[in-house]
């Protein structure tokens, strides 16, 4: 019996080999907006693993007064369509359609970038999450606007793609649309004919350059969940318009509005958050129209992805960030390695590292972004060689995986019960209890792949040595780290140790942030929520410096509803114990003052230290030093370096064992480490 996700279906004259799509996002792997190399090759890697249509771009920008606020796509220069044509290409070859998202983002970007255009929206109100300040559109900036929006469209048929979909949540034309963010009272807004009037006119436009064959879409919110915005009967009533006329073949279902990272993050959900929570609602909108539905939100399982097509509630089923994590889910169904699909954990570092340093990274797979020196599929390498990884948290076990996946016969050895490393603590924070899902992947494919892994083993030099290897990976991790104090150090507990349960504070707390990262945050969240009396000081300007805005939004909760005190600019000198408690000295860098708190308990993030004794103790033994040959690192190549001609084997250490640093990171190291063994 076929998988209901793997029959084919029709969108008007383009046949899709399956029910599985990728919704359109912008990764910002672009160079001057335009779609370059590493923008088709992300694209491709998807129509290589099976996918029925990707959608590129969240959104390609049709008009320069719509600055590229997340490395968006200039589709309003006439130089993109070569390279839309690569990419149309590309995919094509793959056995997958490809379409585009154009959009002008009205308010929702920034001015001080691109060419310094004011920005333009229905009127002109700030929206919080960017900041900026829009004029309210002049007439002649509709009818620029309108043809701008033409030619974009007309690029991108030229270019090759299949079709076009228009965003419309939290941009232009849904501003015309909706009475939270129109307010004129003029031909342009107040009554409903005349809300609709500016993307009906854009719509039409379109219609009549492309014809009737050229297939357009919407990506609309029919309820913006804010009052007086668009709800569902509104949305409905627009919808129906639009398919009386003709004017669009699909629509894809959103439900909510992105003026701030707390209603974005009902748009796009997260770790913590319920899956497929829009689901049913995109149903309801299926039960409405004949047009074909599409929809993606959390949906990152197949079990759901399958639901929503047998049940009915969609035509096609978005599962973007779950290809995201693994481009190649829709093969491995098909070939029936379901078990194999590496799982999207819904941390949502893929978003937020787009706004905090612009680019999509998936937090464990490494390869994502990357195509052009990263492999997703791993080859054998030339020759078997012993590997030993000792560690066993997400860095050794991804050096464990990719070097059995190259043919090498591999050991790992963990000090702990069970492998895992500090995503054990992570996890212990209910909310970001799906993490644990990077270490299960790898476990399973450590069985699959005939690993020995040794828990409850601490690993000495000589246990290293007795098992002859070629290769010596270190993931040997860190131990927390205490922030520099002038005295009091003995008196302070750490996250770690709170995360982990050994140390619960009660009444009076003071948490010393000197780090901005999820260890820091989910301390803090548990212990706001245990019913702490909580005070966050920080010497940041910004509280969680490196935890992008979606990820903050459930910490931003937990903390105003519990009443904790954040303390920004403020360090803590010393802590000394007294009658009435604990007694914190606290400064800042910006002057000699000093006040104090008194409290009941103090705890410290300071991030960690590496753990790296062992890699130090095996040094004088390797052939490399443990040295790593910088470019060809960067390159991809076979590390070859010999700075010990009696050295025996190979070293290296990866992640917090190196230095503080993400999950991320540990992944990636590990990756280009092993992959070319």
């Amino acid at each position: 019996m076929t998988d209901p996700l793997l029959e084919p279906f029709q969108l008007k004259h383009l046949t899709l080999r399956n029910r599985i799509f990728s919704s359109a996002h912008e990764p910002a792997y672009g160079v001057n907006g335009l779609p370059t190399d590493r923008y088709r090759l992300y694209h491709e890697e998807k129509a290589k693993g099976g996918v029925a249509m990707t959608m590129t771009a969240g959104s390609a920008v049709v008009a320069e007064d719509s600055p590229a606020a997340f490395g968006n796509l200039h589709a309003y220069k006439d130089e993109i369509v070569p390279w839309i044509q690569r990419i149309t290409d590309g995919v094509h070859e793959h056995g997958a359609a490809c379409m585009i998202q154009l959009s002008h983002m009205g308010r929702r970007t920034a001015y001080a970038q691109g060419d310094w255009l004011p920005l333009v929206a229905a009127s002109g109100l700030r929206e919080p999450a960017h900041r900026s300040h829009p004029k309210e559109a002049e007439d002649w900036d509709l009818e620029r606007l309108v043809v701008k929006y033409v030619d974009a469209v007309e690029r991108m048929q030229a270019g090759g793609m299949d079709g076009i979909e228009l965003q419309s949540y939290g941009h232009l034309m849904d501003g015309f649309w909706s009475k939270a963010t129109n307010q004129r009272e003029d031909e342009w807004g107040g009554v409903e004919e005349n809300l609709r009037r500016f993307p009906l006119e854009v719509m039409r436009a379109i219609r009549k350059r492309v014809g009737p064959d050229f297939i357009v879409g919407i990506r609309m919110t029919f309820d913006e969940m804010v009052r007086p915005g668009i709800d569902a009967s509104d949305g409905v009533s627009k919808l129906a318009q639009l398919e009386i006329e003709g004017l669009i073949d699909f629509v894809n279902v959103i439900r909510g509005t992105t003026f701030t990272d707390t209603l974005l993050s009902d748009v796009i959900p997260i770790q913590g958050m319920s899956a497929a929570p829009h689901l049913d609602f995109a149903g309801l909108i299926r039960s409405e129209t004949k047009l074909p539905v599409l929809h993606a939100a959390k949906i990152d399982d197949i079990a759901t992805a399958r639901h929503s097509i047998v049940e009915g509630k969609l035509d096609l089923v978005g599962m973007t960030r779950a290809q995201i994590a693994d481009p190649y889910l829709v093969e491995k169904l098909a070939e029936g390695r379901e078990s194999e699909i590496r799982p999207c954990v819904g941390a949502t570092y893929c978003l937020d590292r787009i706004y905090e340093a612009g680019e999509a990274l998936c937090i464990h797979n490494a390869a994502t972004g990357r195509e052009e020196t990263m492999a997703h599929k791993i080859t054998s390498g030339p020759r078997a060689r012993r590997v030993v990884v000792v560690g066993g948290g997400p860095g050794g076990l991804e050096a464990a995986r990719v070097s059995a996946e190259r043919g090498h016969s591999v050991v790992v050895i963990e000090a702990m019960p069970s492998v895992g490393g500090q995503l054990n603590l992570a996890t212990r924070n209910p909310r970001r209890v799906d993490l644990v899902g990077i270490v299960d992947w790898r476990v399973a494919e450590l069985e699959r792949l005939g690993v020995e892994v040794r828990c409850g083993t601490y690993a000495e030099a000589s246990d290293v040595m007795a098992l002859a290897p070629d290769v010596v990976f270190i993931a040997t991790g860190g131990q927390p780290q205490y922030p520099s104090l002038e005295a009091g150090e003995g008196l302070v507990s750490t996250s770690w140790e709170v995360l982990e349960g050994s140390v619960k504070p009660k009444g009076r707390v003071l948490f010393y942030d000197d780090d901005g990262t999820h260890s820091a945050m989910s301390a803090a969240e548990v212990m706001a929520r245990s019913g702490a009396d909580l005070e966050i000081v920080t010497p940041e300007r910004t509280l969680a410096v490196d935890i992008g805005g979606m990820n903050f939004v459930p910490y931003a909760k937990v903390f105003n509803e519990t009443e904790t005190r954040i303390t920004l600019n403020t360090r803590l000198l010393s802590v000394r114990r007294e009658d009435a408690g604990l007694v914190a000295t606290l400064g800042s860098d910006q002057s000699d003052h000093r006040f104090e708190r008194v409290v009941d308990s103090v705890v410290v993030d300071h991030g960690a230290l590496p753990l790296a004794e062992l890699y130090f103790e095996l040094r004088p033994g390797s052939s490399n030093g443990g040295a790593v040959d910088h470019a060809a690192l960067i390159d991809a190549r076979a590390q070859s370096m010999v700075r010990n001609e009696a050295g025996t084997y190979q070293l290296f250490r990866v992640g917090d064992a190196v230095a503080n640093r993400n999950v991320h990171a540990a992944i990636y190291d590990a990756l280009r480490l092993a992959v070319t063994l």
